[in-house]
């Protein structure tokens, strides 16, 4: 199936190496950000959510403004919106896009994040309440009469809405985590399962692991990297340890991740990757990982543009038909992706869904 292609918007410049600059909502970047993305033929952008944020929605019904194609990767926590209104929030500004959004489910962060917004419920109980909240948007989103549900986090009588998102049956539904507890509660609800950028062979058994707790319920996935490109393999390797300097200065010392725990387990497998070698596979580089605490996407891809193009390939064929690349210098890392990595990906990608027809 055609591979789908995922960026990153957010409401100002600001990535690792390059320190957040003016407002926390800038109008212009956001623009500019869609369009960028938009030109550089990418089917969606992530919107992440932050406990100290602007709020997602407004961002991405204003990236829609400027924008004709690029669809929407909405992040949503749930917990903090009752998921009648969410339903109701999503499938408005599903109609206001014209039918570009899809949702990301994010069962929860750090606990001190969690708390910012008053969320003290634990680990096992977000994944049962983010569970139950994707059951209550679908039954929204299609229900053709009022209903009522009463389950351990929510309660409610005639839950009804007469807005409907503009994709049928509704807009798609994404989601993910390290933990056995997102694998076994979240798989049998969500359309695309998101993964970090890990070595091919826990790759592989985590997909192995998803699918049989999905179920019948028809799954793909998504994985995420950070891809440091440059015309030699040489010139790569000297970006990508660049970063890492960069990185290092402002942490005020490089990561050791022998060291280092974390709450999410996701992190963790990140961080054990990074134990186990600084280089995997062809050129997955665990290094910025560990030395930013692996809080988040965070594993690269290092190489020339066919070099990288290849390695996510890779994953593509292990069942990753949804790949989220997003550079350490956004907007010009953005561009370089347009012209010399996604075309190549679509490429690989086109031939092998022929040949495999």
């Amino acid at each position: 199936m055609p591979v789908e292609m995922i960026g990153w918007i957010a409401p100002r410049v600001s990535s690792e190496i390059i320190p957040a600059q003016g407002p926390a909502f800038n109008a212009a970047v956001v623009a500019e950000t869609a369009r960028i993305h938009e030109e550089a033929d990418f089917n969606r952008v992530l919107i992440g959510y932050f406990s100290d944020a602007p709020d997602g929605f407004i961002l991405g019904a204003h990236a829609a403004q400027v924008t004709k194609r690029l669809g929407f990767l909405l992040a949503h926590r749930p917990g903090f919106v009752a998921p009648t209104v969410a339903a109701r929030k999503l499938a408005t500004l599903d109609q206001l896009c014209n039918g570009r959004l899809a949702v990301h489910i994010i069962s929860g962060g750090r606990e001190s994040e969690q708390a910012m917004d008053g969320d003290y419920v634990d680990h096992g109980g977000r994944y049962r309440r983010s569970a139950e909240y994707i059951n209550i948007l679908r039954r929204v989103w299609t229900a053709s009469e009022p209903f009522d549900h009463e389950g351990e986090f929510y309660k409610f009588g005639r839950a009804y809405s007469d807005v409907k998102c503009l994709q049928n049956p509704h807009i798609p539904v994404y989601g993910g985590g390290g933990s056995q507890a997102a694998v076994e509660l979240l798989s049998p609800g969500l359309d695309v399962f998101m993964l970090w950028g890990e070595p091919l062979d826990h790759t592989a058994a985590f997909m192995d692991r998803v699918r049989k707790a999905s179920g019948k319920q028809p799954i793909t996935f998504s994985l995420s990297t950070r891809p440091i490109l440059a015309e030699t393999e040489d010139k790569a390797w000297d970006r990508a340890r660049d970063i890492l300097v960069k990185i290092t200065e402002r942490t005020g010392g490089a990561a050791n991740p022998k060291n280092q725990t974390a709450e999410n387990i996701g992190s963790r497998r990140l961080l054990d990757a990074a134990k186990i070698a600084e280089v995997h596979d062809t050129c997955l580089y665990t290094a910025l990982a560990a030395a930013t605490g692996a809080r988040g996407n965070s594993t690269a891809l290092v190489g020339t543009p066919d070099t990288v193009a290849e390695a996510l390939f890779e994953y593509y064929k292990l069942g990753a038909t949804s790949l989220l690349i997003r550079g350490y210098d956004p907007s010009p890392d953005a561009i370089q992706y347009g012209r010399e990595l996604i075309p190549k990906i679509r490429e690989l990608v086109a031939g092998y869904d022929l040949g495999t027809a």
